[in-house]
């Protein structure tokens, strides 16, 4: 399972297309939670960790880290593609 780091959460919710707060209402958190996600005050773990996987790998999400410009690939909304 890939590490979710800062930088990773990030680019899959623009992968995603979604706000923090509609990437918190898909995984059934806290906006408060993603932002703190997103700025590296906390790394997702457990549950949350492996349901961020099981999202990117829906959205066909490809991201390296340390990568320049991140491959993000298109907007798609997760929801639609059957998830």
């Amino acid at each position: 399972m890939p590490r979710w780091d800062a930088g990773r959460v990030r680019a899959l919710r623009r992968h995603l297309g979604v706000s923090q707060d509609g990437l918190a209402e898909e995984l059934g958190t806290r906006q408060q939670t993603v932002s703190e996600w997103e700025t590296g005050r906390y790394e997702p773990r457990g549950a949350s960790a492996r349901l961020l996987s099981i999202v990117a790998e829906q959205a066909g999400f490809d991201y390296e880290p340390g990568a320049a410009g991140a491959k993000e690939g298109g907007k798609q909304k997760w929801r639609g593609e059957g998830g």
